[in-house]
């Protein structure tokens, strides 16, 4: 006779999802995210399938954040590697202005973004693996500054400020994601597609922390120190941390464009380096789940933040109407977010889910 709760085995206590009610929570999230594209609007379904993308550059920066304990400035740089990367080998081969190589299949230029990035960063690790701190997360900020020139200057691959170009064309086996079709509709297919990807990755960097490349990042993220008398080689799991994390960041630069459709160079600067850290320290720090939940409510702030001239008066939806307008307080809205969160919630929003979960586990005797 089995005993509930109790395992049995190595296998049983590293499973993934190693109890019946995880499994089953596990089951409903899915029945209700497979059935919401039926449900909701596709301007809603829009958003969501943005925070699906954003949620992959969460995890990446999580990685090296959260479990490898390297602060990072820098993810605007590597995001924009992935979104160009994408975009240059899916854009028009004959076209006289922009580089382009007609490569529509999703699955070639995704990883071929996930790996340049990954390159990239690679390249910067030695150096992050020397330092550490505010030294560290400066010589990250630099590299959006020195993205931020390049990108504006290349023209050939960007398009230049205020022209852009169009972002990758996802298609798999002659199979159009970005149009409408006879059944779905292009929010409908492109929500799934970045639902199906988000569940990828997420497992692959769930299992990634859970592996001793997880516990020595652990390690070093505690006391680096410790971990190298312990015989961990902080250096080499520094760069893996970084090589990992940018990755994810090129996948999601180049997913993130293909929902707005269009890539523009202004738009990889500081302010979205901190919407991912905003990201990572609201949804919770080192937790996968809390990149996601980080992720979507960054993403849905802005459509919150876009009704409230209709409630408030003093808040403008243009600059030219005088007063303070919905941008700024959006900015305004995420140093207080993460301030607050760091105060008085410092596991985030996935802390506040333990603490609910642990109340009612224990139940009625939560004392």
């Amino acid at each position: 006779m089995s005993r509930p709760l109790l395992y049995l085995s190595y296998k049983q206590d590293m499973a993934l999802l190693n109890t019946s009610a995880k499994r089953a929570w596990t089951l409903v999230l899915a029945v209700v995210a497979v059935t919401l594209p039926f449900l909701l609007t596709d301007d809603i379904l829009v958003v969501l399938a943005t925070a699906c993308a954003a949620s992959i550059g969460a995890i990446g920066l999580n990685i090296v954040t959260g479990y490898g304990g390297q602060v990072s400035l820098g993810h605007a740089f590597f995001l924009a590697i992935g979104a160009y990367t994408a975009a240059a080998l899916s854009g028009d081969p004959d076209s006289t202005r922009l580089i382009g190589f007609g490569i529509t299949s999703l699955p070639i230029w995704l990883l071929a973004a996930g790996l340049v990035a990954g390159l990239a960063g690679l390249i910067v690790a030695p150096l992050a693996a020397r330092l550490r701190g505010l030294y560290l997360a400066v010589v990250t900020l630099g590299l959006v500054f020195i993205g931020e020139h390049i990108f504006k200057h290349w023209r050939e691959l960007t398009g230049g400020v205020g022209v852009g170009r169009p972002a990758a064309v996802p298609e798999l086996f002659g199979f159009q994601f970005a149009v409408d079709g006879a059944m779905f509709t292009k929010a409908q297919k492109l929500y799934l597609l970045m639902l199906v990807l988000l569940v990828i990755f997420g497992v692959l960097a769930r299992n990634l922390v859970r592996s001793r490349t997880g516990r020595a990042l652990a390690a070093v993220r505690d006391r680096d120190l410790a971990a190298e008398v312990i015989g961990v080689d902080v250096t080499r799991y520094k760069m893996i941390a970084f090589a990992v994390s940018s990755f994810y960041a090129g996948v999601a630069g180049a997913l993130l464009y293909v929902m707005i459709g269009f890539v523009e160079p202004g738009s990889f600067n500081l302010g979205m380096s901190v919407q991912y850290i905003a990201m990572v320290l609201i949804g919770g720090v080192a937790t996968i789940s809390g990149s996601v939940l980080g992720a979507l409510f960054i993403t849905l702030l802005p459509r919150i933040t876009r009704e409230l001239p209709a409630v408030l008066p003093f808040i403008s939806a243009s600059s030219t109407a005088g007063g303070i307008t919905v941008f700024q307080v959006e900015t305004i809205l995420y140093g207080l977010l993460i301030i607050g969160f760091l105060i008085f919630e410092p596991r985030g929003l996935f802390g506040i889910w333990i603490r609910i979960r642990s109340y009612w586990k224990s139940w009625p005797f939560s004392h």
